[in-house]
């Protein structure tokens, strides 16, 4: 029951970021016509932005290690932009309301801003 927990309350507070961040970030904008078509795409939108992440980050730190030395680990805010916008991107193929208008600012401050807000939010609401 603790990994369904934490699973519900990752993509509960990933959608709330998202929100946030269509309120905020411009160049994010969630186009929807009632609060429950809102609230689905918020969620479908936090499960494509999960899978993606957990799926095409460990392959791109893995292959991308030497940059991320290089860096200083500063790659990490365009790899994190370009999965972002590859959110928007899935979105728009699977017919979503949402929108990522592009690279900078909109995807990387999204991706920043959505990593921040979820991180805050995992840490208020995962006491046990």
């Amino acid at each position: 029951m603790g990994f369904l927990k934490g699973l519900l309350i990752r993509v509960g507070a990933t959608a709330v970021a998202f929100w946030l961040a269509t309120l905020i970030i411009p160049g994010i904008s969630l186009e929807s016509s009632s609060v429950s078509e809102t609230v689905l795409t918020l969620i479908l939108v936090a499960v494509i932005f999960g899978v993606v992440n957990a799926v095409l980050q460990p392959i791109i730190k893995t292959v991308g290690c030497g940059f991320y030395l290089l860096t200083l680990g500063l790659i990490a805010l365009v790899v994190n932009g370009l999965l972002f916008l590859l959110t928007g991107w899935i979105a728009d193929q699977v017919g979503l309301p949402f929108d990522v208008d592009g690279f900078w600012p909109a995807a990387v401050l999204g991706a920043l801003f959505v990593g921040i807000v979820t991180w805050i939010l995992g840490a208020i609401l995962d006491r046990d």
